[in-house]
C-alpha cells in the first residue's frame, strides 16, 4: 500500500505511524513544506497522511502552500482516497468537507481523557476503544463535525475530538501517534504555548504520563488495521 504524508514543521512527524507502516511492508512517501517539497497527484498514493503543525488552518498568506494542500486533500476525498488527518490536518479536512475551524475556548495542551459519543463506536472502527481514554492534546483552535460526517469524541476541554466521513477520511484532533520523543520536540519548539489553564498541563506532567504511550499507540494500531482492511476491499474491488 502506498501511504503519503504530509508534515509541515520538523518536529510534527508522524510518530508512531511510521513505526507501523514500516512493520506492516507499506511504502512510504513524504510531502515536508518546510523543505518546499511538492504535493504529488492524488493517483499515486492510496493513503493521505495530513499531520499537525503549529500554525492555521486560515495563514494562508503566511503559507500559500496551504491552499494547493486543501485541493490535494479535497481531490484524495473526492477520488475515495483513504485520508487521515492529526490536529491541524483534521482541521484541514474539516476546511476541505466545508465546516469552519475556530479558536476554543480553552486551549487543550497535555494529556486528558476523551469520551465516546456514539454507541456503536463508528461501525468497526473504533471499537475496542474504552468509554474514556487519556489522550495527548496541543491546541488552541477547533473545528465544526463536516456535514455528512459522524462525531465520535469529545473532550471537557473540546467538543469535536474527532469524525468519520464516508468510513475512509478521518480526522482527529487529538494525537495517538505521538512519542515521548515527539512530546519533547513540541515543548522544545512551541513552549510559548504553555500557559496556564483548566486543560493545560506542566511540563513535568506531560514528560511523566509514560503508560499513556503504549495504550494510545494499541488503539492507534486497531484504527490503522481496519483502515488498511478497508483500503484493500476497495482496491481488490
Amino acid at each position: 500500500m502506498r501511504i503519503h504524508y504530509l508534515q509541515h514543521v520538523p518536529f510534527e512527524d508522524p510518530g508512531y505511524i511510521l513505526q507501523w507502516a514500516r512493520d506492516k511492508g507499506h511504502r512510504l512517501t513524504a510531502t515536508r513544506f518546510f523543505k518546499q517539497d511538492s504535493l504529488p497527484d492524488p493517483d499515486a498514493f492510496d493513503w493521505l497522511i495530513v499531520m499537525g503543525g503549529p500554525m492555521s488552518v486560515h495563514d494562508q498568506k503566511r503559507y500559500p502552500w496551504l491552499n494547493e494542500e486543501k485541493t490535494v486533500i479535497r481531490e484524495s476525498i473526492h477520488r475515495h482516497k483513504t485520508v487521515l488527518g492529526i490536529c491541524l490536518g483534521a482541521q484541514l479536512i474539516a476546511t476541505a468537507l466545508g465546516s469552519d475551524v475556530y479558536p476554543n475556548p480553552r486551549k487543550e495542551i497535555g494529556w486528558f481523557p476523551i469520551y465516546r459519543t456514539t454507541p456503536d463506536a463508528a461501525e468497526s472502527l473504533f471499537a475496542g476503544l474504552p468509554e474514556t481514554l487519556k489522550v495527548f492534546h496541543w491546541h488552541g483552535e477547533t473545528f465544526d463535525t463536516p456535514g455528512g460526517a459522524l462525531k465520535l469524541v469529545s473532550s471537557d476541554g473540546c467538543i469535536n475530538q474527532a469524525f468519520l466521513f464516508q468510513k475512509s477520511v478521518l480526522g482527529l484532533q487529538f494525537h495517538l501517534e505521538v512519542t515521548l520523543e515527539g512530546v519533547n520536540r513540541l515543548i522544545e519548539n512551541c513552549a510559548d504555548d504553555i500557559t496556564t489553564g483548566p486543560f493545560v498541563q506542566t511540563i513535568e506532567a506531560m514528560r511523566n504520563e509514560r503508560d499513556c504511550f503504549e495504550q494510545n499507540h494499541r488503539f492507534m494500531t486497531s484504527i490503522l488495521d481496519r483502515l488498511a482492511d478497508l483500503t484493500h476491499m476497495n482496491l481488490d474491488v
